[in-house]
């Protein structure tokens, strides 16, 4: 990676010492890492492999026609605003927001969608689903590849109940996993590794 394309990135993070806001934060425009905005704090992470990147690839793939039947637009790897001062980036997002913006307000968001990787498993399972649930996101779909060989993939789709997630579908490799809501979901997990 030559210096032009990494100075627009690196230099913000090295000169700003106080709390980021969101102004700050959207002024960084579009980055090669994935940047989220926590509570005055950045969270970077690299770009997925290219497992994980194929993976989303195929999940909006196999989501967009029954979402779009149901009037829901699906994005990969756009903000959502949870609330102020916190933005985070699913992997993929499904809801009623709009082509046009920076931000995805969680009010129009029906399902996130995270794909674990080896070094964001815990962050995913755990403190993203905290944060999602807090938020309101009413659906949370994990989709869990078999590391590191990405040979075959779990799929999990959590519903919110009284503030926090729990199972609502799952699929293990080889199968399918189904759900009505919160659009008609049929996805076999064979299928999302299929590069």
């Amino acid at each position: 990676m030559s210096a032009p394309h990494t100075l627009p990135v690196i230099g913000p993070f090295l000169d700003h010492s106080e709390p980021w806001t969101e102004a700050a934060y959207l002024a960084l425009g579009e980055t090669k890492p994935r940047i989220e905005l926590i509570d005055g704090g950045l969270q970077v992470s690299p770009a997925g492999d290219l497992a994980h990147q194929g993976i989303s690839h195929n999940l909006v793939r196999l989501l967009h026609p029954r979402a779009r039947a149901a009037n829901l637009h699906i994005v990969s790897a756009v903000n959502v605003r949870l609330s102020p001062g916190r933005i985070l980036i699913p992997d993929v997002t499904v809801g009623t927001m709009g082509r046009l913006g920076a931000v995805a307000e969680v009010a129009k968001v029906e399902l996130v969608a995270e794909i674990l990787s080896p070094s964001s498993a815990l962050v995913d399972r755990v403190w993203k689903r905290e944060l999602y649930a807090a938020a309101g996101i009413e659906w949370y779909l994990l989709v869990e590849p078999d590391m590191p060989d990405y040979e075959s993939v779990t799929l999990r789709l959590l519903h919110r109940r009284d503030g926090c997630y729990e199972e609502a579908a799952t699929a293990g490799p080889g199968e399918t996993l189904r759900s009505d809501r919160p659009f008609p979901i049929e996805l076999h997990t064979d299928a999302l590794l299929d590069i």
